[in-house]
Parts: C-alpha cells; sequence; structure tokens
C-alpha cells in the first residue's frame, strides 16, 4: 500500500555550490509512504505524517545552509558548537562564515542537489518510522514558473524564528507592473541583477577589522550580528552581494524594488509582488 502526501511542507534554505556560491532555494516536498496497514488499517496516520515528518525536515535542512562536507573537506570545522567555513567558489569568490551549529547542515555527500538532499532526508526520516512503513519515497521539486525569479540567500537577525540565520534563503519569484500593466523586460532585468546574490543589510555591515572568527579577502563585504541563537558572522565577495538599506524581509525587499524602479518611471504608479519561496511574499506600491 502507498500512502501519498502531496506539498507536505516547502524547504527553504541556502545550499553551497562550488561555482555559484550560496544559492537560495525553495523546494516543495512531495512524499509518498509505501507499506502494510496497522492495526488503524493505516499505513500511517495522515496527522502523525504532516507533524512528525514535517517536523523532521524543518528541524535538519530548513532555513540552514546546507553543504557537502565531502566537497569542502578541511575547510569546513565544527568545534564547541559553532560552524567555521571558509571556501572559494567560481574560481575567484569567496565566502566565510562562522555561525552556531544549527545554522548549517552537513550533508555526506560531494555535490547539493535534489538527489543527494533526498537520500539525506530518507535517511534522517526512515529511523523514526512504525515497523509497518518500509520504505518512503520523496519528490522535490520548485514552484512553477510564472514569471522571471531569482535566488537569493540573507539573513533576519531580528527574526525571533530561523530567520535569523545568516545565510539561509529562497526561489523568489518577482512580478513588476506599471499603471497596471506587467513588465517583463524588468522582471527580467532585476532576476538578472539578483541572480545567486547574497542581500546584505547596511547597518549590519563591519569593518574587516573588526570580524572575530573569519578570514575576509580585500574584495570582501563583511556582515556580523548577535541573534537570539547567538552570534552570526559572513565575508563574502562584494560582486555576489547587494547592501540594501533596510531590513531584508520580503516586505522591505518589494518596498525597495519598488522605490527602485519609481526612480526611472516617476510618472508611472508602480507594484510590485515580490516572492519569499512559495505562494508567499509582500506587495508594494510607489
Amino acid at each position: 500500500m502507498i500512502l501519498f502526501v502531496d506539498a507536505l511542507t516547502v524547504i527553504d534554505f541556502s545550499y553551497l555550490c562550488n561555482q555559484r556560491g550560496a544559492v537560495g532555494e525553495s523546494w516543495i516536498v512531495d512524499l509518498t509512504l509505501h507499506g502494510k496497514l496497522n492495526d488503524e488499517s493505516m499505513v500511517l496516520d495522515f496527522a502523525l505524517v504532516k507533524k512528525q515528518i514535517k517536523k523532521i525536515i524543518d528541524e535538519t535542512i530548513d532555513h540552514k545552509l546546507a553543504i557537502a562536507s565531502l566537497d569542502v573537506e578541511g575547510h569546513v570545522n565544527d568545534i564547541n558548537g559553532r560552524v567555521e567555513l571558509d571556501c572559494t567558489f567560481g574560481g575567484q569568490h569567496h565566502l566565510a562564515m562562522s555561525a552556531p551549529s544549527e545554522a548549517v547542515c552537513l550533508l555526506p555527500c560531494k555535490t547539493i542537489n535534489e538527489e543527494s538532499v533526498i537520500e539525506f532526508l530518507k535517511s534522517v526520516i526512515m529511523p523514526s518510522m512504525p515497523n509497518n512503513v518500509k520504505d518512503i519515497g520523496i519528490e522535490l521539486r520548485p514552484e512553477p514558473a510564472t514569471s522571471f525569479y531569482y535566488h537569493y540567500s540573507h539573513g533576519l537577525k531580528k527574526h525571533d524564528g530561523n530567520c535569523q540565520r545568516i545565510v539561509h534563503g529562497h526561489r523568489s519569484l518577482i512580478g513588476i507592473s506599471l499603471d497596471g500593466i506587467s513588465m517583463p523586460r524588468l522582471q527580467k532585468e532585476w532576476a538578472a541583477k539578483w541572480e545567486d546574490i547574497y542581500l546584505g543589510t547596511q547597518e549590519d555591515e563591519i569593518d574587516s577589522a573588526a570580524v572575530k572568527y573569519v578570514a575576509p579577502f580585500a574584495s570582501d563585504y563583511c556582515f556580523a550580528y548577535e541573534a537570539a541563537q547567538g552570534y552570526f558572522e559572513l565575508a563574502i565577495s562584494k560582486d555576489r552581494c547587494d547592501i540594501l538599506p533596510c531590513d531584508t524581509t520580503v516586505e522591505c525587499i518589494a518596498d525597495y524594488l519598488a522605490t527602485q524602479v519609481k526612480k526611472s518611471y516617476p510618472m508611472q504608479k508602480v507594484m510590485v509582488k515580490a516572492y519569499e519561496g512559495v505562494g508567499k511574499g509582500a506587495i508594494a506600491y510607489a
């Protein structure tokens, strides 16, 4: 017997790519459970599927930076509850991070992709399944693209939950209209500008001489903040980063984009619909 749950949850996270750097991603999780009926004539109660398995996924990888430990061996260390990472990507770009261990998910693989994440999730979910569940199937898929989109990473120090982690991210659709008319050209321009971007907050930027844990390059921006989960620090190549004069919540991102577009089109009504992952976001006007 096979039990299925489509769109069980969405994984909003970033993963480290040796070509693209920190890539913000949002994957919808579809789940199947394969097994025999239990004493309740069920494979597993839907309430337990939604509560138990979703909780494991959320605690394991959601709102974290996923790192292929076999790819960055020697460049990532987990010591006394902190993870320190220092790597180059794309041949010339740099990323170094220091954060509480809970902000990182280390996968025993060489590449982070759908297949390696599925294998990893199955390995952490199956031990918690009852004996009648013999196997699980997982599909990870992005939201169908209805407009242009970009991958971004960020951290929100004021957030009480896991959004405070300094490198987590999303795959974000973007909609821009002028006087009520959709503008695909502007959507494409911003999606290209923010492809695989790190969005930093201006008030979180620090001088390279003030860093405590990471070793920045001369070409890096440096960020640091204290949040509820601990102290976070990041150094990243300037050309892979955009610094906003505001927090990088989706509400502020939408407002920032609307303000920037308005500068080029002062006589027209600007509307920006910015997404944060799947099926949620903010709308701003200028």
